[in-house]
């Protein structure tokens, strides 16, 4: 007779394979890879090549080597395409009133153009020095029996050869 094709089931998941990870170099160990180890400590230490095993005996740390994922994820690599880099936010100014002035003066100062605030500049400071002419055309003649009552006295420093010597 016929015979016929075995009916052939498809299982719809996928198959699981339980794999574990390299200590050394984080790699993937599938079943019948690799070696295992046991610490003194007792902990199992998975290996993924006599080269991983080798390395892990010599104790090189996996940061330093570079083909390790240690290594990659410490000097930033193959992460910058899938997530793109933190946008900073910048901080807004807050104007707030100070000590003397309240915040609608400070505002009104800001609004005003800098060659206003310039001609009042220099319209104080022309008052300021009218005010000093004033005051010395005053005070001329009073200043000069004050400066004669003050008389610089020399410091008896001591004679020669005796820069900065204490008494014997």
């Amino acid at each position: 007779g016929l015979h016929k094709a075995p009916i052939v089931y498809f299982c719809l998941g996928t198959m699981v394979i339980s794999t574990e990870l390299c200590a050394l170099s984080e790699y993937r160990i599938y079943p019948g890879n690799g070696k295992l180890m046991i610490r003194r400590d007792g902990k199992p230490v998975f290996m993924g090549s006599s080269k991983a095993h080798s390395l892990t005996i010599q104790r090189k740390k996996p940061a330093k080597l570079v083909w390790t994922q240690a290594w990659r994820r410490l000097h930033k690599k193959g992460i910058t395409e899938t997530s793109q880099k933190k946008r900073t936010r910048r901080t807004n100014k807050v104007a707030r009133a100070v000590v003397g002035a309240s915040l609608d003066d400070i505002r009104k100062k800001a609004s005003q153009k800098t060659d206003f605030r310039a001609a009042q500049r220099d319209a104080a400071l022309k008052e300021v020095k009218a005010r000093k002419t004033a005051n010395k055309g005053k005070s001329g003649k009073a200043s000069a029996p004050k400066g004669a009552a003050f008389q610089k006295v020399p410091k008896h420093m001591g004679g020669k050869n005796r820069r900065g010597n204490t008494q014997r």
